[in-house]
Formats: structure tokens, sequence, C-alpha cells
């Protein structure tokens, strides 16, 4: 017996397993391994956690004014790992002050010792931006100007030590805004200071209103380890959270305790392997879903951490 649509949905399964190895290719490409990188100009900068140092999610993009031509507005060109080869492709041109907003989703900015970020700035000319990050891309601190270029920035003289965030705004300092790629052109922006992010429920580690960890946190603190047990020296940025039950003074008090309390089993369970370690305390101050609701505060009730390895 035959069946008439055999040979389509055959063509159509061919091509879903097509694209599927296709998404399981790029999966494994955004890896954490080390790896150097052309910055366009001839040179190559060396990212200790490879792809997965890129910035993954473009928040917003405000085109200045004079605007480039419609090839060069497409914002996803600043995604991923560089890949301008002396061409016209692979860069977002901000136009004459204009502003791109990106976020790290699966890493996180971390202020490490030396150089954190590196934005990689294209093209004939050498247009100069300002640099900005935020943990929440609402309250922004200025880290300064970018000179143009392929740049290595320091952000440690405007922010802590081991401070993680999680935003970066560009915006071009209107120097050059002539021809077809007015304002700078964005090819990458990495964070040398990378990390992977995982987030625990605090209810999970802690009962309420207390800083004590419970006995089955363990399990939750032992599967971090896992991710850092291949390191020959671990970084962890701590951060505690609180919904805005009570008052800011208590949530801010409990938040850093329970940082602490976490900090402490690390430091007790990694004895022996070189480590830093940093903690804070935000209180209810860095909300990540509505507080009005109660499945929303308990989002908001968490133990933010980054891992990543220490430079030797």
């Amino acid at each position: 017996m035959t069946f008439p649509f055999s040979s389509f949905f055959l063509r159509i399964f061919f091509i879903v397993l097509f694209l599927f190895s296709c998404v399981k290719q790029d999966v494994a490409q955004k890896s954490s391994q080390p790896k150097d990188y052309s910055n366009g100009r001839g040179g190559k900068v060396h990212l200790p956690q490879g792809d997965i140092s890129f910035a993954d999610e473009v928040v917003s993009y405000q085109v200045g004014d004079p605007a480039p031509m419609a090839p060069y507005m497409d914002p996803q060109k600043a995604l991923g790992p560089p890949d301008w080869k002396g061409d016209t492709a692979g860069f977002v041109t901000l136009g004459c002050g204009g502003t791109l907003i990106l976020k790290f989703t699966d890493n996180a900015l971390v202020n490490i010792d030396g150089p954190d970020l590196f934005v990689f700035e294209v093209g004939n000319f050498i247009e100069p931006t300002m640099l900005s990050v935020s943990k929440d891309g609402k309250k922004w601190i200025e880290v300064g100007k970018i000179s143009g270029g392929t740049a290595a920035v320091d952000i440690g003289d405007s922010v802590k030590s081991g401070e993680k965030f999680n935003y970066v705004r560009l915006t071009d300092l209107k120097s050059e805004c002539e021809g077809l790629w007015p304002g700078a052109d964005i090819d990458a922006v990495a964070a040398i200071g990378s990390g992977t992010q995982i987030s625990l429920n605090s209810a999970v580690l802690f009962a309420t209103g207390s800083a004590v960890l419970k006995p089955e946190a363990k399990k939750e603190l032992n599967g971090v380890m896992n991710e850092v047990k291949d390191f020959p020296g671990v970084q962890i940025v701590i951060e505690g959270h609180t919904d805005n039950v009570g008052s800011d003074v208590i949530n801010k008090t409990l938040s850093e305790k329970r940082a602490k309390a976490v900090s402490d089993y690390f430091e007790t369970a990694l004895k022996g392997k070189k480590m830093k370690i940093n903690y804070y305390g935000y209180g209810a101050q860095y909300p990540i879903a509505p507080n009005e609701t109660s499945a929303g505060r308990e989002k908001n009730r968490r133990v933010e951490l980054v891992v990543l390895p220490l430079k030797p």
C-alpha cells in the first residue's frame, strides 16, 4: 500500500532534523572554554570563558541623528562573538549620539582584577563612546569614555571589587557624524570577568526570616561546587535579595547575613582551593518580579551567584 503524502512528510522530517542539528550545534559552540578572537584590526583578544562571555540580548537601540543606512541599523549584529572581517557586514552603527543597551543573560559582567570588558568597535573610523553599567537596566553607573577602537575597559574605579552587572550601555559621543556610518560601529561586547549565573530560591536555603542554612541547602550548594571542581582557582560572587515586606534596614541586614552564610559554607567546603569570595546584601533593591503578588515576592527572595575561574 502506498501513501500519497509519504514523500512530503519525509521531506518535512529531514528539514526538522536538519534545523534541530543546527540548534544543537549552536548550543555546543557556545562553550565556556578559553578562546582567542580577532579584534578586527589584526590583533587577538583572549577571553578565559570563551563564547559565553558575549552579550546575549538587545534591550534597546536608539539610533542617533543622522542615522546610518538601513542595513547597518540591526542591533542584533552586536550580539555573540565578533564576525567583522573588513567588509561592511557584522556590526551595528549607533548613529550620531545613538545608544545601545545590551544584556548578559547566561553570564554576568564581574569586576575582576584588571580589564573587565572588551568593546569591539570596528570600521574605518574610530568613534568614542560613553560606557555605563547596570544591575537592573534602570540604575546606571557611568564608567567613562572609551576612546574608540577595540577597547579593554577596567570598571574597577567605578564599582566595588567583585560586583556583578547584567547590563551595558554604549552612547556615541558625536565625534564622527559623516558618511554612511555616522557614530560608533559595534561588532561585539564581551565580559572578560565573565561567569556562569546561578539563582537559588531563599526558601530552599533558609527558613522564613532566618540566615541559618537549612540541612537540605547543602544539596543545592554542592551542585554549585560541581561547577567549579575543575577550576584551579575560583572566584564566587554572592548576592542576597529579599522581597519588599518589612523595612529596608531589616531586609538589607537579612540579605547580607544570608549572603555571608553562603560565603562561609563555600569557604569551608572549598578549603584548600585557591579562591576569592565577594558577598553583598541588597535587600529589596533589585526585584526581578512584581512584589504585589505572592509568586512575585517568592521569586524576589533569592540568592544569586556567579562563579568564574580565578586568574592565576
